[in-house]
Order: structure tokens, then C-alpha cells, then sequence
């Protein structure tokens, strides 16, 4: 039963959130963008990597996406519609530098100049996310994030977008999740590049880091602005017995996912059991002296990106990865492949993924506890559906549940003293959903991928209406 069905029809709110509370919707470019070879674009990984056979679901491509290089306009004004009073969207490098150094086209960086400027002529706040996984394949040929250089091209490629764009845009995050940057694409091969290559992916693992450091020293640089976050996608994680093995594998789990990322940011250092643990796949020789200086570079606020749980055992029987690509795929975990994945029990959405709210609480509370003072922003939350378009109207109650649960999670979190200043709900829109393809539907607007046509869901109208209330209806039911 739903909060809308149980609950009096009032304008007051009975959970209020504090003044100022970010309401957002998130996007990444490759995903949405399209026109993947108009007005001067390179090649990105994906495009290289979606034209390989049994790669992504069906033999599906980006190259229309939703088209919203075409249709930004359109998808601004849904979004001013919705009340949405900030966007998380990121830049293509290719689009901006086809060659991943050097040369820039003004075009492409015309196209976000002109998004910026749509976005703040109706009021919402642009944050602008620096890489969402479309490294320019002309640096993927050079050894891609397994490559030291790849860090400083990055740090390049920052000034010159925050160059272009910092009069306008205040609030930056660097790397989108670098767990499946470098564990996805250079480990189990389910993401562009698509190379199984274990000991690469844990340099690329390094140097993804090195590289959100050096972004934020080359943002300060230019001025002291900017706010900048750097945004890890976290899970609450829970060994499935108390038995050593599954309580060792937790451990394991916990290290690669959660703690490499974010000791390496906010204290300045590597686990030491993580460090053991992938010293049994390659040598650690790959920090040098002032890398872990140069990546726990201050900075603003803490993105979070939470979708579910791991329950993790030592013990085999269970699946062999949490994030089986829809094609087939190896293992995200070097130095840990033992380690099975288990059905807790709880409802899943149509990725597989359990539901649990509870978790995101275990997750900020510990984000408040073991990296005090750090502001956190909800950068993505959502769940894909299989929904259905009837007529002009999608009945999404599963995904606005959904929301609204994780919402309250946030309230309560912010009510015990949890420094969380916002909430982006992913995504926006139906889009390209990486190896699955089209298949898999995150949206708040549904898409309809043959005529381009956008139709806010059930979802949507009940944030727009969250959003207009600043907070929630009475408790769920």
C-alpha cells in the first residue's frame, strides 16, 4: 500500500526536511546523450566496446540513446516541471577533447555551456560530474587507467572544462565510481574496456584515485569557488553466517568495495588487510612517494551512490559476482574470487538488486562515524522495473516505494545529526543501461525509445509533489 493511498490529503508535510535540502535527478552522458560522432566527438571506450560482438545485450548501441544532445531543452523543461531544484549530469571527454589531451572542440564544450545556461535560466543548480566511465579510446590505446599518465591527463582535462564552465557551474564531483571503472572494465570485462586483466585493474584502481586528487588540486588551482565532490558507490555489506570464512569474505568485500576508496580519500591511506589481500595478485608497486598526499586532497562534500546490500560468503554456493553481466563476465573481485554472493531474502528489483533501505542508514551512519565532519550528498539512489507505458500514464508504484523509503532513511538519518545536505534520484530518465542495453529501465520519466517521447511516471509526479511539500507524508504503511 502506498504513502499516496494511506495518507490525508494535506500540503504539510510530516517529515520536513531542512531548509536548503537538495532535490536532485542524476544522469550520465553516455547514457542519454547520443549523436556520439556529431560536431567533432571522438571515440570513447564504449563505442568501442558496444560494436563487440556479445558485449552488450541484443547487440544495442548509444549512438541515439535518448538524444538528448538534440533535446536538452525538452528534458530541462521536464525537469524545471518537476521542481528539481539541482541536475547531476557528467561531460563527455571525448566530446570536449577527442583525443583525450591536447586539442579542444569548442563545440562540445559549447553544447554544456548552452545545457548550463538552460539549466540556470529555470532555476536549477548544475553539478557537473567530470567522468561517468567514457574515457577517450585514443587513451585506452595508450594503456588506459592501468597507465600512470592517464591520472595527469585527467587533471588537464578538469582545468580545462572548469576553465569553460566555472563562472557558471559551482558544484564539481571528479570520478563516478571508481570501483566500477577499474573492476568492471579492467577486471571482470562486463564494462568498457572489457579486459580481464586482474592486476591492471587494481593500478587502474590507484590511479582512478590519483586522479580525483589531482582534478581537485587543478579545480583549486583556477580559484577557490568551486565545491567539489568526489562520489563512491558504497554497500552495506553482511557475512552470511558467523562462520570465519563468510565473516573473512565481509572483510574482504567490504575492503575492495568501501574502504579502499574511501581511506584513500579522507584519511590518506590504503587498508593494510586490503593491500595484503591484493598483494597476492600483483606486486603493490605502483604507489609512489606523495600519491596518498596528492588523493586525500581536501574537499567539499562526500557523493554517495547507494543502490543495495551484499550478503557475502566464504563458502562456494552461492553467485560468483554481485554484478554478473546480462553476457557473461569474470570476476570484480582480484585477489577475492572465492567469494560468493547470497540471496538475503529481501524483495529485488529487476537488476537482481535486494531492496534495503536500512542499509543506506548503516552506510551514513557509518560515513558520520569512522570519516567525521565530511558533508554527504545522496548522488544516486533508484531501482530499475520492469514498467509498462498505459497509454499516457506508467504506474510505477514499485519504484516510488522505493524512493520514498530510502527518502525517510535520509530524514532519519539527518534528524540523529548526519551531515546529508541532498538527495539525487537516479535516473532522471529511462536510458542506455551500459551492458544491459535498453533493457533495464532506472527512469522517472519513461522513454519510449522509438519515437523519442517522454512520460513523467507515477515516480516522478510523486517526487515533483515531495519536492514542492519539502518533505514526506506521514509514516509508510
Amino acid at each position: 500500500m502506498t504513502t499516496q493511498e494511506t495518507q490525508p490529503e494535506t500540503d504539510a508535510p510530516a517529515l520536513v526536511f531542512p531548509t536548503g535540502f537538495v532535490w536532485g535527478a542524476a544522469t550520465s552522458a553516455y547514457q542519454i546523450e547520443g549523436s556520439i560522432s556529431t560536431d567533432g566527438r571522438g571515440t570513447s571506450i564504449w563505442d568501442t566496446f558496444v560494436r563487440q560482438p556479445g558485449r552488450v545485450l541484443n547487440g544495442e548501441n548509444a549512438e541515439m540513446a535518448i538524444d538528448h544532445y538534440r533535446r536538452y531543452r525538452d528534458d530541462v523543461a521536464i525537469m524545471a516541471d518537476l521542481g528539481l531544484s539541482a541536475y547531476r549530469f557528467s561531460v563527455s571527454w571525448p566530446r570536449i577533447q577527442p583525443d583525450g589531451a591536447g586539442k579542444v572542440n569548442q563545440a562540445g564544450l559549447d553544447f554544456y555551456r548552452n545545457l548550463v545556461d538552460e539549466l540556470l535560466g529555470h532555476g536549477i543548480e548544475p553539478w557537473l560530474t567530470l567522468y561517468h566511465w567514457d574515457l577517450p579510446q585514443s587513451l585506452e590505446d595508450l594503456g588506459g587507467w592501468p597507465v600512470r599518465d592517464t591520472s595527469k591527463r585527467f587533471a588537464d582535462f578538469a582545468a580545462c572544462v572548469h576553465q569553460a564552465l566555472g563562472d557558471r557551474v559551482r558544484n564539481w564531483s571528479t570520478v563516478n565510481e571508481p570501483w566500477c571503472a577499474a573492476f568492471l572494465g579492467y577486471a571482470s570485462g562486463e564494462h568498457a574496456p572489457g579486459r580481464r586483466e586482474p592486476a591492471a585493474s587494481i593500478r587502474a584502481a590507484h590511479h582512478l584515485n590519483l586522479a580525483h586528487g589531482l582534478a581537485v588540486q587543478a579545480l583549486r588551482a583556477q580559484g577557490a569557488g568551486a565545491q567539489i565532490g568526489g562520489s563512491v558507490n558504497l554497500y552495506a555489506i553482511t557475512p552470511a553466517s558467523d562462520d570465519a570464512a563468510d565473516l573473512d569474505a565481509a572483510r574482504r568485500i567490504d575492503g575492495l568495495q568501501n574502504r579502499f576508496f574511501l581511506d584513500a580519500l579522507l584519511k590518506g591511506s590504503y587498508p593494510e588487510d586490503v593491500l595484503e589481500d591484493l598483494s597476492q595478485v600483483t606486486e603493490i608497486d605502483f604507489i609512489e612517494d606523495g600519491d596518498l598526499e596528492t588523493i586525500s586532497t581536501p574537499f567539499d562534500t562526500l557523493m554517495v551512490n547507494y543502490y543495495s546490500r551484499f550478503t557475502v560468503s566464504g563458502k562456494p554456493g552461492g553467485a560468483a559476482s554481485a554484478a554478473a553481466a546480462p553476457t557473461g563476465a569474470g570476476s570484480p573481485w582480484p585477489g577475492s574470487e572465492q567469494v560468493s554472493f547470497v540471496n538475503g531474502g529481501r524483495p529485488v528489483t529487476s537488476m537482481g538488486w535486494e531492496i534495503d533501505d536500512l542499509g543506506l542508514y548503516e552506510v551514513l551512519e557509518r560515513l558520520a562515524r569512522d570519516y567525521p565532519s565530511m558533508p554527504l550528498v545522496i548522488s544516486e539512489n533508484g531501482a530499475a522495473f520492469d514498467d509498462v507505458l498505459d497509454g499516457d500514464k506508467v504506474d510505477d508504484q514499485e519504484r516510488l516505494a522505493y524512493i520514498d523509503a530510502h527518502l525517510r532513511i535520509c530524514h532519519a538519518a539527518i534528524q540523529a545529526g548526519i551531515p546529508l545536505k541532498g538527495y539525487f534520484a537516479w535516473s532522471l530518465m529511462d536510458n542506455f543501461e551500459w551492458a544491459w542495453g535498453y533493457g533495464k529501465r532506472f527512469g522517472l520519466v519513461y522513454v519510449d525509445y522509438a519515437s523519442q517521447r517522454r512520460t513523467p511516471k507515477a515516480s516522478a509526479l510523486w517526487y515533483a509533489d515531495t519536492i514542492r511539500r519539502g518533505g514526506l507524508r506521514g509514516p509508510a504503511e
